[in-house]
């Protein structure tokens, strides 16, 4: 079956949907890990799943992958759908771990080579007379199979894959069990890109990429021929790729339609409204329950118990749902939402239904970084000027530059792959090192803050209450209020700072970062490990931030909302560009198309002046070329009308019943079909060269 009747199948299968769940809750003994969560995956969605860490996200992915039960709730699936998921970490996810790169890719392809190897027996066995109808017959479906499935050019697929992902050609050959945690991820993503499965799953995809690497999949996933489901805190790929966020709280998830730029912008108008709905339901609650108060002892009695039983039952749902189930009541009615809710005895008595309404909690946004930056003084209006500059260690150059000039409150983003010096440059700047040549000029009145990418500057002995008092002295009640802002409560705070996680290490460096009063910021990576929620506080409080910025980042969205200077490192050139993100992309595009060309233009000139033309070749190779395409083009088109002819003969054959003429003709026609097959490629590759 090809995969566009497949596609057809689905979507009449499961009504536009490729996946549904309902009421989907996970639990790990007393622990609620997420609750509530009902969704819908059309079947050429492509979805960005965004939430605080630890949310449970991941848990959530492992569900709808069928890779571990649910708790409660459940999960449909269309017929006939085929999941494909990247883990996080994917040291577990081969089962020959004596492949190389390219086996494994291969492996995708097991069936099509089954058929290409048959192909060829069926050919050997008509080249040899062994022939019938059944074998005719069986070569030709076999054949037409094998084309629509790609069999002519999965080796250009896997190829174009493996390019894309940052994969250099010596590394195909790498046996599994040499490879990195990162490029195992990478060679697992390469499978899965190539299996094409109709609902593909990945959980953090652009970790172990580089840029270009990551561009390359944004381009992929765009014109994928399937739905989508993408965690990631890389807000400028969600940009890029998804057109609907879901948005995971504890108590089941949102969704936005649109990219990650769209749903920030929608959330904060439906964080408005659902409050305007709170405020609204409590103003009904109050009159209704005025109401019953009024009328349960009265002449009214019968009315005001039945208003007490409607409104109990939907306070619990409302208790257990959120305000997002009168909704579902419209639609669902009573019995079926308290079969999917786990609801209470609803309230019997005036006083418990009091007691039940006070319990509600009107719509809260999930806790985040409460960080302000703030410089203490005024720098100069010129805050770094270099000349001549070469950065590096006496045994190694790592890159010249072009001079720079950062001016007050101008943000500098420094890019470009890992390696290539990018923090040497930092510490050179803060005279930890030393240039190589040149001079790096430092402006009037400067108070630097560093953000180290490694955290280096923390002592991993002490507790995070304890580090913070190294860096200011403050009494403990204050102490304990200020880390609150960055999320570390109660008990958080006698937290050892080495037992911290990535995140963790970061929340509390920017904590003791924001007490410096700096006014020349020097940033080394300030988004790794951090959530999305925190992502966008300390981009806002970088916007909000008087003072001037040098950031080392591959945080794209950084990168493009901050920047209005781009230092691009690459081969050992710092190029500076006056502009921001989008600017650069630009110019950068430009900038390649105009080597293509002139790598063109080089190719032609190298041919002498007089028998030079447009197509980089010499007179008489052009017409060597055109009397070799002409040819070809002849021989082709004797071939088909030789196939015509012989299918004519068949036909005459085969309704006289003349087997023998039938065996003959049948050998032929196969013999000569693999022969217009073999000009054609010829034809096809004399075109494109």
């Amino acid at each position: 079956m090809s995969k566009f009747v497949h596609r057809l199948r689905l979507l009449y299968t499961c009504g536009m949907a490729i996946l549904t769940a309902s009421f989907l809750g996970q639990s790990f003994g007393a622990v609620d890990v997420f609750s509530g969560v009902s969704v819908s995956v059309p079947n050429d969605g492509k979805i960005g799943l965004v939430g605080p860490n630890g949310i449970g996200k991941t848990s959530l992915l492992l569900v709808l992958a069928k890779m571990s039960q649910p708790t409660s709730g459940t999960i449909h699936l269309a017929k006939g759908a085929r999941l494909g998921y990247l883990h996080q970490e994917s040291e577990q996810a081969f089962s020959q771990l004596d492949h190389t790169v390219y086996d494994e890719m291969l492996t995708v392809f097991a069936t099509l080579q089954e058929d290409a190897a048959r192909l060829r027996q069926m050919e050997a066995e008509m080249a040899d007379g062994e022939f019938s109808d059944e074998l005719f017959e069986a070569y030709s479906h076999l054949q037409e199979k094998f084309e629509l499935a790609g069999g002519y050019d999965y080796e250009l697929r896997i190829k174009q894959v493996l390019t894309g992902l940052g994969f250099a050609e010596a590394d195909w050959a790498l046996p599994l069990t040499h490879l990195s945690g990162g490029q195992k991820t990478r060679t697992l993503l390469a499978r899965l890109l190539l299996e094409q499965p109709d609902l593909l799953i990945l959980d953090e995809p652009t970790n172990h990429l580089d840029v270009e690497a990551i561009e390359w999949l944004e381009s992929a996933l765009k014109t994928w021929n399937g739905a989508v489901l993408i965690v990631s805190h890389d807000r400028y790929f969600l940009d890029k790729v998804v057109n609907t966020i879901w948005e995971m709280h504890a108590k089941g998830i949102e969704t936005y339609r649109g990219n990650y730029s769209a749903y920030v912008q929608q959330r904060q108008e439906r964080w408005e409204l659902q409050q305007r709905e709170f405020e609204a339901l409590q103003e009904r609650l109050a009159k209704e329950m005025d109401y019953i108060r009024r009328n349960i002892a009265g002449q009214r009695t019968q009315m005001a118990q039945g208003k007490l039983s409607r409104l109990s039952r939907e306070v619990e749902a409302l208790r257990v749902g959120g305000l997002g189930v009168l909704s579902q009541l419209k639609s669902k009615g009573w019995a079926q939402v308290t079969d999917e809710l786990d609801l209470r005895r609803p309230a019997s008595t005036v006083g418990e239904l009091y007691e039940r309404i006070d319990e509600l909690r009107g719509p809260t946004r999930p806790p985040t970084l409460n960080m302000r930056l703030n410089a203490t003084f005024r720098s100069g209006e010129i805050v770094l000027r270099t000349t001549d500059l070469t950065i590096g260690y006496p045994t190694k150059t790592l890159f010249t530059a072009e001079d720079i000039e950062l001016r007050r409150q101008e943000c500098a983003a420094l890019i470009g792959p890992n390696g290539t010096g990018k923090t040497t440059f930092l510490r050179t700047i803060l005279g930890k090192l030393v240039p190589l040549a040149g001079k790096i000029h430092e402006g009037a009145s400067l108070h630097v803050g560093y953000f180290a990418q490694a955290h280096d500057n923390l002592n991993l002995e002490n507790t995070v209450l304890d580090e913070l008092l190294r860096y200011e002295n403050m009494d403990i009640s204050q102490a304990r209020n200020y880390l609150a802002r960055y999320l570390f409560r109660q008990d958080d705070v006698y937290k050892r700072v080495g037992d911290l996680s990535g995140g963790e290490r970061g929340r509390l460096a920017l904590s003791i970062l924001a007490l410096e009063g700096a006014n020349f910021l020097l940033l080394d990576e300030p988004t790794n490990h951090l959530d999305i929620p925190a992502q966008e506080v300390l981009q806002a409080a970088l916007e909000q931030f008087a003072g001037t910025i040098l950031l080392v980042s591959h945080d794209r969205y950084l990168v493009d909302r901050l920047a209005t200077q781009i230092w691009n490192l690459e081969n050992g050139r710092l190029h500076v560009h006056k502009g921001g993100y989008q600017s650069f992309i630009e110019q950068r595009n430009r900038e390649r198309e105009a080597a293509k060309e002139a790598a063109a233009q080089a190719r032609a000139a190298a041919q002498p002046e007089s028998e030079r033309n447009g197509t980089g070749l010499s007179k008489n190779e052009q017409r060597k070329r055109a009397e070799a395409l002409a040819q070809l083009e002849n021989n082709i088109t004797a071939t088909e009308e030789m196939l015509a002819k012989l299918a004519e003969d068949l036909q005459t054959a085969t309704q006289a019943q003349s087997f023998d003429k039938i065996q003959n003709l049948s050998v032929e026609y196969a013999t000569m079909e693999l022969q217009l097959a073999q000009l054609l490629a010829q034809w096809e590759k004399m075109t494109h060269e």
